[in-house]
């Protein structure tokens, strides 16, 4: 099994989104009033999963309409928060085609939650064999606020629903293809409905985090995020990313926008 990680470009955000202030600004994440030195660059990543039984892609990363027209694709109110940057070659099409890999190709797309820099690239998957999400995240994000529904509009989107698994949280989640090989993971409380994946590899289990948290330093130093919808959940599930990533047959815990982290093939 190989587990690709793949940046599709960068996310320009306060660092109050990734890592949660408390001061006397009302809502800091959005970077509103705040100034240059509040801000950072941060990844958008997803991972292409080549499992015995098909192709996984998790997560799209940026619509190549960001190299054109944010502001439309993004909406004024997100754009107002945060810019994305998406060169040449780094959409997820770029990338795939840099594998020899089509879009039909893909087994399953599989949505960690979605939020913008997660699901903005969809619409160029919409011909993938099947497309994926929690049915807590679903109903989210048709009935909240802080979703761009438009992202999704027209798209095959299937949901799971939850079931008693051995890891996570709160022990829900899904095994995936009944096999123990990979798990996705109830990780809530950034969202309501988002998960993470257990990948089991040769040498343990690689963690892919999603953003329970936005970098290492989040689960070591227990910083939840700048926005959650519970933050009980959110610390829950990010004590467990703790808990886990520290067990000696985890092999590695990857947080989706984590700097320090490198696209690679991870074996």
């Amino acid at each position: 099994m190989k587990v690709h990680i793949i940046h599709t470009g960068k996310v320009y955000i306060d660092k109050a989104l990734a890592y949660n202030e408390k001061n006397l600004h009302p809502m800091p994440y959005t970077g509103w009033l705040r100034g240059e030195e509040t801000k950072m660059w941060v990844p958008v990543s997803s991972y292409l999963i080549e499992h015995p039984k098909g192709l996984i892609l998790v997560d799209t990363g940026w619509h190549e309409e960001m190299r054109t027209n944010q502001k439309k694709h993004l909406g004024r109110l997100a754009y107002s928060m945060y810019r994305g940057e998406l060169p040449e070659g780094d959409s997820i099409m770029d990338k795939l085609n840099t594998l020899g890999i089509k879009s039909n190709d893909i087994d399953f797309v599989l949505l960690t939650h979605l939020h913008s820099d997660h699901v903005s690239g969809l619409k160029h998957l919409l011909d993938a064999k099947k497309i994926l999400t929690s049915e807590l995240e679903w109903k989210a994000a048709n009935k909240k606020i802080g979703y761009i529904k438009s992202m999704w509009k027209d798209a095959p989107i299937k949901t799971f629903a939850l079931e008693d698994v051995p890891y996570g949280p709160f022990n829900k989640g899904l095994d995936f293809f009944g096999d123990g090989t990979i798990f996705l993971i109830h990780t809530p409380g950034h969202t309501d409905g988002m998960f993470s994946l257990l990948v089991k590899m040769d040498e343990g289990w690689l963690l892919l985090a999603s953003d329970v948290g936005y970098s290492k330093k989040s689960w070591t130093h227990m910083i939840l995020p700048g926005v959650t919808t519970n933050k009980s959940n959110a610390r829950q599930s990010l004590k467990w990313v703790r808990d886990f990533s520290s067990r000696k047959d985890c092999i590695q815990a990857i947080a989706n926008h984590d700097p320090a982290t490198k696209a690679q093939v991870i074996e």
